[in-house]
């Protein structure tokens, strides 16, 4: 029986390591092309009109997606890479409206609930679900669609039922593991943020 040693631990975490990255290195290739450029800059374009026209940005999403929503919005109204003004974005966290709304109506309509108090035509909805599928997201697509509001989605695997509810769907490789996507949201997320400063003139 081998003796575990911390020269064995040491090149089983190394061997972890490496094959993250390998693997991360070639999700990202593969989700490198033109036509995945063209969504971003598709969404770009929906989000700065928004902006533009005095609307806003909301975003939603579950677990970690949830935790990409909040910093997709934090860096919007507070800052990207340049001290500029706030721009209009919020995310779906408040705890305690969560769970009102999943308490007396259900935590299906967690989201959706928000839009309808707060959505508004020529808006944009950012709806972030590694499956496509998770149905308070759809909920919140589907309210978002009914008043107006442009969708984006940053989806997964095969896009679920929220690809046909969104007018962007911008989908991260295939995966069996929801983390691997979520790194390609996240770069998505980074690359929107210098984008929408750039087409605003506030990248200076």
């Amino acid at each position: 029986m081998e003796t575990i040693t911390k020269k064995n631990l040491a090149e089983a975490g190394m061997g972890i390591a490496e094959s993250n990255f390998a693997d991360a290195g070639r999700m990202l290739s593969e989700f490198s092309t033109p036509e995945n450029f063209r969504r971003i800059a598709d969404a770009t374009g929906m989000m700065v009109a928004a902006l533009s026209g005095g609307g806003q940005i909301v975003s939603c999403g579950n677990g970690g997606s949830l935790c990409d929503a909040a910093h997709f919005a934090e860096e919007l109204t507070a800052r990207f890479r340049s001290n500029r003004r706030a721009l209009r974005a919020t995310a779906i966290t408040d705890a305690a409206f969560l769970t009102c709304v999943g308490n007396d109506f259900g935590f299906d309509r967690a989201f959706a609930r928000y839009i309808e108090a707060y959505g508004e035509a020529g808006d944009v909805l950012l709806a972030i679900s590694t499956s496509g599928d998770s149905p308070n997201v759809l909920a919140a697509a589907a309210e978002a669609r009914s008043k107006g509001m442009k969708v984006v989605a940053l989806t997964g695997k095969s896009g679920g039922k929220l690809a046909a509810m969104c007018d962007v769907e911008i989908r991260a490789p295939h995966s069996e593991f929801s983390d691997r996507v979520q790194e390609i949201h996240i770069k998505v997320i980074h690359t929107l943020c210098q984008m929408i400063e750039a087409q605003l003139g506030l990248d200076k």
